[in-house]
């Protein structure tokens, strides 16, 4: 009989390779189902509930806390909650939540005047389900159709339904295993979708007619290579419809007529290596954003008859990112980062002179938020800061106001006076300094004696933006400060800023986290071990490797679905993301060097006789991007190596994938049980 008191241990079962020379031992590689997708091995099975029961029994004391936590955090959800209307062609549109609900209800009803229409009840389809999520869904253009898809077990296999909101019937055709966005033809008889392949990979776009059985469905587009994905959408005039594949950094798209779409697809640029770009269409003009000259990407036109023809419209710069770009009949937007900064541009087409949105804050985040409709006078735009609340405006083109038409509510009460921010640049080791965003209460003291928790990513040139959260106040009030690194490997500073953290340039991010830390404790935000981490995905890969370089710096360490198995997983072809991930980590399987580099800084595989810091692992056994015997292994493998007596806890979510538990109370509980973990393990518990 196993001991409870203990922690439960995953044998070792003798397992090796070579590569490159290198033979590289694994001995809890049988923790990888072969029946994936399916997890029916017994061995397996028994195990990882052994660790949930390990989890549930060392936090049981901490129930109380977390409950604590937990209520705070739901206190200051408006549990009523309503997005701002917004009127899309014959109707206007907004989504609610009633008091108590997990999940939105959708609404619109029509602009001409007439009552509510609930178009969508997403609790109704969540009833009597442990786990529920509404991917894609969009309105026909004459407004009968809704098109809408969901995810029943996050597996990320979404089905897509089609209701009749006249009627109020559910048409009888079910498409399973999309994995896209769903696009509608301008005749509202047509619907364009993405199917996931046996390897969860979109490699397609095909065309349903509503009322014909979805296996008589027409391929309209198919990608060969295995590394590339496949999107579809729409141009902002909605004439149409872009078939875009692509892989991380190389990209290609095909227009298609929205009213003919098995018309003969307009081929835009063909592919180059290393070469992306997006594209949409104002008056038979296409507008570009290409990187093909700066990594800051810039903004071409070219005529619809040359496509492939691109004249410059907007020239690169090395201090401004240009992240987006929106068309619009009158004016068009850019969106992009001045030096690490978000801004949002108004542009004229004949002149395309720039008119800036200014914003108060030395540290925010502003977007344009929904703004469906092709001929405005306005836009929607979403703004919040570390210590501002989600707020959003109506900018009004014509005399430049702001007018505010929703703050974030906080039931429980919210004074921002009591808090600061700041943007502080903190040097790397290599010199280059590293922008980190911070919030705290403002009496905290600098010499030292504070706690901080330091959050990261630093991958796929995902920038961390410094925007609001309810839940983080429940940190800042207990004394807590918090900051946001902003590593390379993030686009924060622009693209090169992604590509001095990506492939032989990958250990940049572990090393600007670590000297990010040390320069806090420098200037007296908090000292070595009253520092907490977390980051998810590839921020768990952060996690993993910042505790096996540096684990005297951390007092608790929390690494959600955490991609730890790299070297193993970009060794695995099968898998379903590993190809399009080469060009993000390298190909280990051909490129000898990639292999080294990789080996290098592998989490699961530098765990070493050492004494770690406090850590809480999380995983998702449906989960189809960081598969769950990565974090399994990494956990497997520390409870046999690490050489202290400090809490490692490993939980599982046997009904969830990627994005943990879903409705919005039950993923504050998950939020509560870590910061629970994080003020235990920093003696702050009380």
């Amino acid at each position: 009989m196993t001991d409870q008191s203990l922690p439960p241990v995953a044998e070792r079962r003798p397992h090796s390779f070579t590569r490159h020379g290198v033979t590289i031992e694994d001995p809890w590689a049988w923790l990888r189902d072969p029946g994936y997708p399916e997890v029916k091995d017994k061995d397996i099975l028994a195990y990882l509930e052994a660790e949930n029961r390990w989890f549930e029994r060392a936090m049981e004391p901490r129930k109380p806390l977390i409950d604590a936590l937990f209520q705070e955090m739901k206190g200051r959800i408006k549990e009523d909650d309503s997005s701002v209307p917004q009127k899309d062609g014959d109707y206007i549109y907004w989504r609610a939540f009633e008091k108590g609900a997990q999940y939105r209800k959708w609404y619109r009803k029509p602009a001409s005047g007439g009552p509510d229409q609930l178009i969508l009840d997403e609790p109704a389809l969540a009833e009597g389900r442990d786990y529920f999520r509404l991917g894609a869904m969009s309105v026909s253009p004459d407004g009968r159709y809704l098109a809408y898809a969901i995810d029943t077990d996050g597996s990320e296999r979404f089905e897509a339904r089609i209701k009749d909101l006249f009627s109020g019937e559910i048409l009888p055709e079910v498409i399973p295993d999309t994995l896209s966005s769903l696009v509608w033809t301008s005749n509202s008889k047509g619907l364009l979708y993405g199917l996931a392949n046996d390897n969860w990979r979109t490699d397609n776009a095909r065309l349903h007619w509503l009322g014909q059985d979805v296996a008589s469905d027409v391929e309209l587009f198919h990608e060969d290579d295995e590394g590339f994905r496949v999107s579809i959408g729409l141009t902002s005039s909605e004439k149409w419809i872009v078939i875009a594949t692509g892989d991380h950094v190389t990209s290609e798209a095909w227009l298609v007529p929205a009213d003919d779409p098995t018309a003969t697809p307009l081929l835009v640029s063909a592919r180059q290596a290393g070469r992306e770009y997006d594209v949409d269409e104002h008056e038979g003009t296409l507008y570009i954003r290409t990187n093909d000259a700066h990594p800051n990407f810039r903004l071409v036109k070219a005529s619809l008859d040359t496509p492939g023809e691109w004249q410059e419209v907007i020239a690169p710069d090395a201090h401004f990112y240009l992240t987006d770009f929106t068309l619009f009949k009158r004016f068009y937007v850019t969106e992009g980062r001045q030096d690490g900064l978000d801004q949002i541009e108004l542009r004229d087409y004949a002149t395309h002179a720039a008119k800036r949105i200014p914003f108060p804050e030395a540290s925010y985040s502003a977007s344009l938020d929904d703004n469906p409709e092709y001929d405005v006078t306005k836009l929607r735009i979403g703004y919040e800061s570390m210590v501002t609340p989600d707020t959003i405006y109506d900018y009004h083109l014509e005399t430049g106001a702001l007018e505010v038409l929703k703050v974030q509510e906080i039931p429980s009460g919210y004074d921002a006076s009591l808090y600061a921010t700041e943007r502080l640049m903190i040097p790397a080791r290599d010199g280059t300094p590293i922008p980190v965003s911070i919030v705290y209460p403002k009496d905290l003291p600098r010499d030292g004696s504070a706690p901080l928790h330091l959050y990261g990513y630093g991958a796929y040139g995902i920038a961390m933006e410094p925007g609001f959260s309810t839940s983080r106040l429940s940190l800042l009030d207990r004394g807590f400060a918090f900051a946001l690194a902003h590593i390379r490997g993030g686009d924060d500073l622009g693209q090169q800023w992604y590509l001095d953290g990506k492939l032989d340039k990958r250990t940049n991010t572990f090393t600007d986290f670590v000297d990010v830390a040390k320069g806090l404790i420098e200037r007296g935000y908090t000292a070595k071990g009253r520092i907490s981490i977390s980051g998810g995905s590839a921020g768990g890969e952060l996690m993993g490797a910042v505790a096996n370089s540096d684990p005297d710096l951390w007092g608790a360490v929390v690494a959600h679905v955490p991609f730890v198995d790299v070297l193993n997983t970009m060794l695995d072809e099968s898998l379903p993301l590993t190809p399009g991930e080469w060009p993000e980590w390298g190909n280990p399987i051909e490129d000898e060097a990639a292999f080294r580099t990789i080996l290098s800084y592998d989490p699961y595989n530098n765990v070493r006789a050492q004494d770690y810091p406090p850590l809480l692992v999380t995983a998702g056994l449906n989960d189809p991007r960081v598969t769950y015997w990565e974090p399994a292994k990494w956990v497997a493998r520390l409870r046999a190596t690490k050489t202290d007596g400090n809490m490692l806890l490993l939980k599982t979510n046997m009904g969830a994938g990627h994005g943990g538990k879903s409705g919005r109370f039950e993923s504050l509980h998950e939020t509560a049980e870590e910061f629970a973990f994080i003020l235990w393990q920093l003696g702050l518990a009380n």
